[in-house]
C-alpha cells in the first residue's frame, strides 16, 4: 500500500513552525539586553534565521504546488532539495517527539520522492537507468556470488533477482545487487546512470535518495516475510512500472 504523501509533509510543516518558534523565543531572551553589540549581533542572527525560513516556506510550498499540478519545474526542484537535505533530520526528530512510527516517515517521505520524480516527465533509454537490489533479494542458499556479477544468477525462480535479471535484460538497463550503502553509492558513481530503480528497506531507501539526490530515483520498498535481511521479497509489479515509466517519459 502507497503511504500517505500528507504525513512527511506535515512534519515538515510542523518542524517549520518550531524552528520560527525557537527564533522567536531567542529574540525575546535577548531583547531585552541593553548593549548595542548584542543588539546589533541579534538583529544579523534573526535577519539570516528569517531569511532560511523563508527558503524552507517556499521549499514546502514548492513540494505542494508540484504534487498539486503534477508537473515540476528547475527552481522548484532546486528549492525542494534544500529543504529535504535540511529539514528531513528535523522531521525525524519531530515525529520522533510525536511518537510518529518512524518507518511509516520514511515511507511517506518516499511516496513525496516518487510522486515528484513522475511529475518530471523523465524519458530515458534504458541503458542510461540502473535498477538497484539488495543483497537479501537473494535466496539465502543460493551459493552464487551475484553481487560481483549479477550474471551469475542461474535464474532458478527461488527468489526475485532472475526476474529481475529478465526485466533489465528486456530494457537493456543496468543491474546490480548490492551489500549495502557504500557500494550502491560505488555502482551509482562507476556506472554514471541518469535514473536509478531502487529496490530496499525504508532506511535504505530514503538515505540513498538523500545521497543521490541530484539524479531522479524510484523507490519500491521491499517485503520481509521472514524478517529484516533475510529472504526479502519484492513486488515486481512496481519494478516493471518504474522500467515502464521511464522508457515512456511517464505516458
Amino acid at each position: 500500500m502507497e503511504a500517505k504523501k500528507r504525513l512527511y509533509l506535515g512534519l515538515l510543516t510542523f518542524s517549520l513552525f518550531l524552528i520560527a518558534a525557537v527564533i522567536w523565543l531567542a529574540w525575546y531572551l535577548i531583547a531585552n539586553r541593553t548593549m548595542l553589540v548584542n543588539q546589533v549581533l541579534l538583529v544579523i542572527l534573526v535577519a539570516g534565521a528569517i531569511l532560511f525560513l523563508i527558503i524552507f516556506a517556499l521549499g514546502i510550498m514548492a513540494m505542494v504546488i508540484m504534487i498539486i499540478r503534477s508537473h515540476t519545474t528547475p527552481w522548484q526542484e532546486s528549492v525542494a532539495r534544500v529543504v529535504n537535505e535540511w529539514l528531513f533530520p528535523v522531521a525525524l526528530l519531530v515525529g520522533k517527539l510525536l511518537r510518529v512510527d518512524r518507518d511509516s516517515i520514511l515511507r511517506s517521505f518516499i511516496s513525496v520522492n516518487n510522486y515528484l520524480v513522475r511529475s518530471k516527465k523523465v524519458k530515458l533509454p534504458g541503458e542510461k537507468v540502473m535498477i538497484l537490489a539488495p543483497h537479501c533479494l537473494q535466496n539465502s542458499e543460493c551459493p552464487h556470488k551475484i553481487t560481483i556479477d549479477v550474471a551469475n544468477c542461474k535464474q532458478c525462480g527461488k527468489c526475485k533477482i532472475g526476474e529481475l535479471k529478465q526485466l533489465a535484460a528486456q530494457y537493456d538497463c543496468k543491474l546490480r545487487v548490492v551489500t549495502g550503502g557504500t557500494l550502491a553509492r560505488q555502482a551509482i558513481k562507476e556506472q554514471k546512470p541518469s535514473a536509478v530503480v531502487a529496490i530496499a528497506c525504508e532506511r535504505d531507501l530514503s538515505l540513498g535518495i538523500q545521497d543521490i539526490s541530484v539524479i531522479p530515483v524510484l523507490g519500491i520498498i521491499n517485503c520481509r516475510p521472514h524478517g529484516p535481511c533475510l529472504n526479502t521479497d519484492v513486488d515486481m509489479g512496481y519494478v516493471h512500472n518504474a522500467m515502464n515509466f521511464f522508457s515512456k517519459g511517464g505516458r
